[in-house]
């Protein structure tokens, strides 16, 4: 045991990054659960694996590329979420251990560029959700079509509703968003099957649905198959990053798996067959696939059904902006100066800087979302390599961690920086987004989050061999 004080920098601790005692970890596998019940069910995974019909795959080769891709999260994330269950810290702390405390300072403002990214996807598709529900209780709503900055002023009106809803379910703090979860993450569910119903009946069983041929084949479709896994992958890349921000408040590492088990592919395999006959029906029924839930809410032109669904997309995106987007984001901001921020201050920040990513200008496109997905996972693919490997491998699944709270302790490095993962990371992201640069290289970035983690994980363990950080340290 260490005997050191503990005397953090601090420019690297508040109450917010403090490691959460033992006996305050009271997360039960079952909150666990239903925080990734809240997550999953969302409307940018329902566009995604409903997007994968629309580029030409059948209703079985979507659901073959979802159980690939949650299969690999979860074990990404299982092992990852490990420390944050172990030492009670997240994710912009237990970072510093492989990038040093000022080369921690990178992937923390990548993967905080992400979550806010996020939020303001998912925000502006609630946004689309209250407009419709808006417009159909009050058809004046919509005569407000001056255009601002690209939008008409309606929308901009239901974007502030939004904005307003995520900052009051902020401003309750951990506690209340964690029972927030247990609520919203299974009625969604429940809405989502009578949408699934809905859509048998429209295709007279599921018999129809499934039945449609996929529109690929041969090589085209082995590139667009790992292009599919991928990109399911991107939208939890962020995610499989900074998990100890949730499992740092699980009480025991078997609570964190039965609870992401159950939350995470069991989830995704139940809610993403209900995106694809939904998509499916519409096909049937209109002949285009329908990715958009809003647009399908629309289409129907039942009132009652625009406005129920629209309360539900609304419902669904707060629950996982919440705790997937704006929570990450928040221990982010205030790791960057924790002597000013506090989790109160930084969701506010988050909710600002949410609006300069202008979402409403190329939303609705399923091919730049699926580009995005791609390029997030190229770049945080090494990350998680990194992590995986300094933690399991360098460092033995032993941490001291009050030396990841000062800027003299092992996890120093060169002036704070660790030049070995410094040197992975970048390495990592250039040879995951090769395919961006060199034409012939293009299959890499259907693959690019599995290539980023692998060649960043390996050159990170060879570049520690040169240095005096490979020591495995002493136990505590």
């Amino acid at each position: 045991m260490t005997t050191q004080p503990f005397l953090p920098d601090p420019s690297l601790y508040n109450e917010d990054l403090a490691p959460i005692p033992q006996e305050k970890r009271d997360w039960t596998w079952l909150n666990m659960a239903t925080v990734w019940m809240g997550m999953v069910h969302n409307i940018v995974v329902y566009e995604a694996a409903a997007g994968l019909m629309a580029i030409g795959f059948s209703a079985w080769q979507c659901l073959e590329i979802v159980a690939v891709a949650y299969v690999v999260l979860f074990l990404a994330m299982g092992l990852n979420a490990r420390a944050g269950t172990r030492y009670g810290i997240p994710f912009c702390v237990l970072i510093r251990s492989a990038f040093g405390p000022s080369g921690a300072q990178l992937p923390v403002i990548l993967r905080g560029f992400c979550a806010i990214f996020w939020f303001s996807v998912q925000a502006y598709a609630a946004t689309q959700a209250v407009d419709a529900i808006a417009g159909t209780i009050w058809p004046v709503w919509k005569t407000a079509a001056a255009g601002v900055l690209g939008m008409p002023l309606h929308r901009w009106g239901a974007l502030v509703v939004v904005w307003l809803l995520h900052a009051w379910i902020m401003n309750h703090g951990v506690t209340r968003i964690r029972n927030f979860e247990l609520i919203a993450g299974p009625l969604v569910i429940v809405i989502g099957a009578l949408a699934t119903v809905w859509a048998l009946k429209v295709g007279h069983g599921p018999g129809p649905l499934f039945a449609m041929p996929g529109r690929l084949h041969g090589w085209s479709f082995a590139l667009a198959f790992a292009g599919g896994v991928t990109g399911m992958i991107g939208m939890w890349a962020t995610f499989a990053v900074n998990i100890p921000d949730l499992s740092r408040f699980v009480r025991s590492q078997r609570d964190q798996v039965i609870g992401q088990a159950i939350g995470l592919p069991v989830t995704a395999l139940v809610f993403t067959p209900m995106a694809i006959i939904t998509t499916s029906a519409t096909v049937l029924l209109f002949g285009r696939a329908i990715w958009n839930p809003v647009d399908l809410l629309l289409t129907l032109d039942k009132p009652l059904v625009t406005v129920l669904g629209g309360g539900v997309i609304v419902l669904a995106t707060l629950s996982v902006n919440v705790v997937a987007n704006i929570m990450p984001a928040c221990y982010d901001l205030i790791n960057l100066s924790p002597e000013k921020l506090n989790f109160h201050r930084a969701s506010f920040l988050v909710l600002g800087i949410g609006l300069l990513f202008a979402p409403w200008l190329w939303f609705n496109e399923a091919e730049s979302i699926y580009r995005v997905l791609d390029i997030i996972s190229g770049l945080l693919g090494p990350v998680t390599g990194i992590m995986l490997a300094d933690y399991f491998i360098l460092r033995a699944r032993h941490l001291d961690v009050p030396d990841l709270y000062r800027r003299d302790g092992r996890y120093a490095a060169s002036n704070g920086w660790n030049p070995a993962a410094i040197a992975a990371f970048l390495l990592g992201g250039f040879c995951a987004n090769l395919g961006l640069l060199w034409p012939r290289a293009v299959w890499i970035g259907h693959l690019s989050w599995f290539v980023g983690l692998a060649v960043a994980a390996g050159l990170y363990l060879e570049f520690s061999r040169w240095t005096a950080l490979g020591r495995k340290p002493r136990q505590v």
